[in-house]
């Protein structure tokens, strides 16, 4: 398995610090925000991943990490050059992969548990995706799994819905098989003229190849300022400010 960092976007939401870096670059305890995903990675076994950000700060992006040498990593990079979605970015991954699974972490997520658990109950389903769900008590802000009744398995997700389904929303953290790509090249653009990361889920919950689990320990994104000053202090509470690490295996619910 390789593991893919999506850090692009324009991160109009914390502007003006992001007029002038890339969101991802951003602070969170000691260490640059991006630094968070590619620990997780690591720490559950995934040595080799692809980082995608845009065209403006990748200079920056390849300078603060260089070949991966530091976090014991080897690391590629491909430029996205537009903001063309979650989903865009993640296609552009397709040769990267060469027909292997990947673990997809967005790059502005910070969250307690290791991902070793879920990387490794990933293998055993045999295919399909596995996403990492978290309880959270404003879903509207982000894409939101609707249970089935028997709470095994998800019914469909919806993106930033007005009157959220369930209070579990739909983390930055992937597991997909190889056919993901294939699913991506099928998506249509949405209303707002991107690929979205909820059609690639829903595709495989129509297909009921769609596994998930619950984050147990805490979790956010670092997209707003609100949220992103609630990583840092998560960050300080938790580490102390340092790197991440990799976390207990978390997760419960789904199967």
């Amino acid at each position: 398995m390789k593991g893919i960092v999506l850090a692009g976007g324009t991160g109009a939401r914390l502007h003006p610090l992001t007029k002038v870096t890339n969101k991802h670059l951003l602070p969170v305890g000691h260490e640059p925000m991006v630094f968070h995903p590619l620990r997780k990675l690591r720490a559950a076994g995934i040595g080799e991943a692809l980082v995608v950000t845009g065209v403006e700060h990748m200079g920056d992006v390849v300078r603060l990490l260089g070949s991966g040498r530091d976090l014991d990593m080897e690391l590629t990079y491909r430029v996205q050059d537009e903001a063309g979605g979650i989903a865009q970015a993640l296609g552009l991954a397709r040769a990267y992969a060469a027909g292997g699974p990947v673990c997809v972490l967005l790059g502005d997520n910070v969250f307690e548990d290791g991902i070793a658990g879920a990387v490794e109950r990933f293998g055993a389903q045999g295919g399909g995706a596995r996403l990492l769900l978290k309880e959270v008590p404003d879903p509207q802000r982000y894409g939101v799994a609707k249970l089935a009744p028997d709470g095994k398995r998800i019914e469909y997700i919806v993106e930033k819905p007005a009157e959220p389904p369930s209070s579990l929303a739909v983390t930055g953290i992937y597991l997909y098989d190889r056919e993901v790509f294939d699913v991506v090249r099928a998506l249509k653009p949405s209303g707002r003229g991107e690929l979205e990361i909820t059609d690639v889920n829903n595709a495989y919950v129509a297909r009921g190849q769609c596994h998930f689990e619950v984050l147990a320990g805490w979790w956010t994104d670092a997209g707003t300022f609100p949220s992103w000053r609630r990583a840092n202090d998560l960050a300080f509470e938790t580490w102390g400010g340092g790197g991440g690490g990799g976390g207990g295996g978390g997760g419960g619910g789904g199967d």
